[in-house]
């Protein structure tokens, strides 16, 4: 029963993030601020909220059962490796999918109404991910696994930037904008690790870990959310421009 329910929960959660992995490039490289922007946008955000929510119970069966979720691991790896990967690291992988997807979506839909950004959900979403990246990587640490610490510092510098911005009482111009790219091109991070790193444990365990998988999904994103950074960057310095030449 255990795994009929997990298996369930994976085909589900393969749907709909490979609806979000889909979704994710119509509003990356097309006409930004448009209504096909905003339509694939919403898309891309529901699926991500849905995957990341999928992946956390997932987490949780895998912690109580680790060897009943994942019998093809079994006399591969011990109880404490599965627990620790497809466990407390996917626990937390999802909590930041889930997190990055909603914050991405209130910072275009407040947009200058900043004080609607401070509700209880997505403060909650930053404070939990703090005790849950600090608690992947004590257990990385425990079972001998860098990788977890790794992305606890993930974790923690997207809780530690989120909040800079929540809280803070006039961010600068154009700063909703950044966040929005941040957080979106964020999850779409995430939901094409999972796919290279999680995915590939079905047909070969060992690249779950393999640094490679992990970072071409993190250059490729970090590079888009550069690129389109500094394309606000400009259009914001050109309004400035504008308006004082107006003046």
């Amino acid at each position: 029963m255990v795994l009929f329910l997990f298996h369930a929960l994976v085909a589900a959660h393969i749907v709909t993030g490979s609806i979000g992995a889909i979704a994710f490039w119509v509003p990356v490289i097309g006409r930004k601020g448009g209504a096909n922007h905003a339509r694939w946008g919403r898309i891309f955000t529901f699926a991500l909220l849905i995957t990341g929510c999928l992946a956390m119970v997932m987490s949780l069966l895998t912690l109580a059962a680790p060897i009943e979720t994942h019998p093809h691991l079994e006399g591969r790896f011990d109880e404490a490796f599965i627990r620790g990967i497809f466990g407390w690291m996917m626990l937390m992988t999802g909590l930041l999918t889930v997190n990055l997807a909603w914050y991405g979506w209130l910072s275009i839909r407040n947009k200058r109404r900043h004080e609607l950004n401070r509700s209880r959900l997505n403060l909650f979403l930053q404070y939990a991910l703090i005790p849950a990246s600090l608690n992947c990587a004590w257990q990385g640490w425990m079972i001998g696994q860098p990788l977890m610490i790794g992305i606890c510092m993930v974790g923690l510098a997207t809780a530690g930037t989120n909040l800079w911005f929540i809280l803070a009482r006039e961010p600068g111009p154009g700063s909703w904008i950044k966040e929005h790219i941040k957080a979106l091109v964020g999850a779409g991070i995430s939901v094409y690790t999972a796919f290279m790193a999680f995915g590939s444990v079905r047909i070969f365990p060992e690249l779950a870990l393999n640094p490679f998988m992990w970072a071409v999904p993190l250059v490729v994103g970090v590079a888009l959310i550069i690129w389109h950074r500094r394309a606000v960057d400009r259009q914001f310095a050109g309004r400035g421009r504008r308006l004082s030449a107006a003046t």
